[in-house]
């Protein structure tokens, strides 16, 4: 029989506690039931009972929750569900190193903050490194934080300009059988890199930056025989460029520039017998004194947590499949 445990976390204000517990207690049923422990609340103290192990991790993540309270972070489902994920690690107070640091403040005045050790670390290569891989699925903010970092270093005149670009290669659509003139075909691949400019700028701002050339938004291929200095240079989408294709981008770095180079090596949309320049760079490039590659993972998802559930769902189909020696990524 397993031994049981009791801990208190003091929470050490009203505020904080409320916070924590969230609306209806959603937040501590959350966490009894994830974790298997019982919480009852004590004054301003949290009473925690169940297996050792289970106990400890529940405290810790109660203790992070209140850190983050403390600090003004929201204390939300997403929140929550993470400082699971990393107890389950013992990593729960790893959380707290994000709030110390804004990535950047929008033109409204939200301040920009990393949300997951996952995304602490991207940023942190991105800052350090003249090139950074982001790999990873869906909704880890991969592309949000490259476009922040690359406003803020601008407006810090650390840059001239910014270079944002992606290969035109979406679910095997051809450019030349959609209707328009070329930037009316281009602009849809292209209309997250708009959002979280004008995002972070305003419409206005955005828009004069443009006009001015200071901001330049094309298609990969526009790229070749040019040498870009400095500049803050993203490559968003990047597992849809061939080799060559990231051979000829990475090959236009200049003097002062930094590059980043965001894709989703699951979400491959190449023609049959193309292989994907990102998979390859990743290898190519790992040990290359100057370039950092950050894999983000399923925990790393900060958009809805049925985002999460999903992108796990499909990766255990995708080892399913490749256990029993039908999977294909021609497929995707």
């Amino acid at each position: 029989m397993t031994e049981k445990t009791v801990k208190k976390v003091s929470a050490g204000g009203v505020d904080k506690l409320q916070k924590v517990l969230g609306t209806f207690d959603e937040n501590l049923n959350n966490i009894m039931k994830e974790l298997g422990v019982l919480i009852r609340v004590d004054g301003l103290d949290f009473i925690v009972e169940g297996a050792e192990d289970n106990a400890a991790k529940a405290a810790s993540v109660l203790q992070s929750l209140l850190t983050l309270a403390e600090n003004g972070e929201a204390v939300d489902g997403n929140r929550v569900a993470y400082c699971i994920e990393l107890a389950h690690e013992n990593k729960a107070g790893d959380i707290t190193k994000l709030s110390s640091d804004t990535v950047a403040v929008t033109y409204r005045g939200k301040q920009i903050k990393c949300k997951t050790v996952g995304q602490k670390a991207y940023v942190d290569a991105i800052k350090k490194s003249g090139v950074t891989f982001g790999i990873g699925p869906a909704g880890t903010g991969k592309t949000y934080l490259a476009v922040c970092l690359a406003v803020q270093a601008m407006k810090q005149k650390q840059v001239e300009k910014i270079i944002l670009t992606r290969p035109a290669v979406e679910a095997g659509e051809k450019l030349g059988f959609l209707p328009g003139d070329l930037q009316t075909k281009v602009d849809p691949y292209l209309r997250p890199l708009y959002d979280a400019l004008q995002e972070m700028l305003g419409v206005e701002t955005y828009a004069k930056y443009i006009e001015r050339g200071s901001i330049e938004i094309a298609p990969l291929a526009y790229m070749r025989g040019r040498t870009l200095s400095n500049a803050f240079i993203i490559l968003d989408e990047a597992q849809n460029a061939t080799r060559e294709q990231m051979k000829m981008f990475l090959t236009r770095f200049g003097d002062g520039s930094k590059m980043v180079i965001t894709g989703d090596i699951t979400q491959i949309d190449l023609p049959n017998g193309k292989s994907s320049g990102l998979e390859h760079a990743a290898e190519v490039l790992k040990d290359v004194d100057g370039i950092d590659i950050i894999y983000l993972s399923d925990k790393d998802v900060v958009r809805n947590p049925l985002v999460m559930k999903i992108v796990r769902a499909y990766d255990r189909d995708d080892k399913r499949r490749n256990r029993n020696g039908d999977g294909n990524k021609t497929e995707q």
